[in-house]
Formats: structure tokens, C-alpha cells, sequence
């Protein structure tokens, strides 16, 4: 009688541990769909950031648009990069949902989420370092900020990093639960 329990109570675990996989698979999927619309909307924000200033005369116009800076153009690059790896990690997560013991493939994700991540937080930083300095300028180098005269140049670009940050969010919370997911094998 006492074999009879503790077999059960084997297998009970064993569903609980499969149960709690799946759901993790789930969240994955769900952390992807997010971080791919983050760098998507990312991308097309700054890709799309540009803003003349009017003047009396159509000889003279200044523009600025995103690449100008070299900063933004990396942000841009990197960011429809990583959604698009985002994209193509998507049959990954769905695989993992039907089959959460899957190992190898985790493995795989965690390495390559990482390798995302390390591109995304390179190319959000660069961009944040340009959008912080032309929002405040530098008095030492005599640069003065262009915000002021840019101003939906500017709020444009700031937006867009929000995207990528928030993707980086995702992706750490991706490596995190893939990490605990084949902990739990």
C-alpha cells in the first residue's frame, strides 16, 4: 500500500514540473511576441524620424533626420536584426509549448537570446548616449543642445528607445525563464 502512494505521488510531481514548463513555454511566447514589437516599433520610430525647420527662404533649410548619426543608423540596423531573430525563435517557443521537455533547443535560445541581447543593449545605448546629449548639449565641446529647435526630431528619437529597452526587459526575462526551464528537466 505504502509503494502504491508514493508511485502516485511521483507522478504527481512529474505533472506538476510538466505543468509549471508549459506554462513557462507560454510566457516565452508571449515575451517574444512583446520584444518583437518593441524593436519593431523601435525601428520604425527612429527609421522614420526626421524634421525641417521652417525659414523664410527655400534656399536655406535645416533638417535632421536619423541618419545623420551614425548612433541611429546602428539602432535601426540592430533593432530590425534582432526582430527579426525574435521572428524566427517564434516556431522554437511554439515547439517548446508542445513538447516542454525539449533541452537542446533551450539551449540554443539561451545562447543566441544572449547574443541578441549583448547587440540590442550595444545599439540602445549608442542611440541613448546621441539622444541624451542633444537633449542636453555639452558646454565644454561648445555643443549646445539641438532639441530646442528639434523638438519633434527629438521627442521622436527618445521615443523609439523606449521600444528597445523594453525589448531588452523581455529578453533577460527570456533568458531567466529558459534557464529555470531546463533546470527543472
Amino acid at each position: 500500500m505504502m509503494k502504491a502512494v508514493s508511485i502516485e505521488s511521483g507522478e504527481a510531481s512529474k505533472a506538476i514540473g510538466h505543468g509549471v514548463n508549459r506554462g513557462l513555454s507560454v510566457f516565452d511566447l508571449v515575451l517574444r511576441i512583446v520584444a518583437i514589437v518593441g524593436t519593431l516599433a523601435g525601428a520604425v520610430a527612429m527609421g522614420t524620424a526626421e524634421q525641417t525647420l521652417p525659414f523664410a527662404t527655400q534656399l536655406v533649410q535645416f533638417s535632421a533626420q536619423y541618419d545623420d548619426f551614425d548612433s541611429f543608423k546602428l539602432f535601426v540596423i540592430v533593432n530590425a536584426i534582432v526582430c527579426v531573430y525574435l521572428a524566427l525563435s517564434l516556431p522554437f517557443s511554439i515547439f517548446h509549448i508542445m513538447r516542454s521537455r525539449a533541452g537542446k533547443s533551450r539551449i540554443l535560445l539561451i545562447f543566441l537570446d544572449a547574443i541578441m541581447l549583448v547587440l540590442l543593449t550595444s545599439g540602445a545605448s549608442a542611440a541613448a548616449a546621441i539622444v541624451y546629449l542633444a537633449h542636453t548639449g555639452n558646454t565644454s565641446a561648445n555643443w549646445f543642445s539641438v532639441c530646442q529647435q528639434y523638438t519633434d526630431f527629438c521627442q521622436r528619437s527618445a521615443g523609439s528607445l523606449i521600444g528597445s529597452f523594453g525589448a531588452m526587459v523581455c529578453l533577460v526575462l527570456l533568458i531567466i525563464f529558459s534557464a529555470v526551464a531546463i533546470s527543472r528537466r
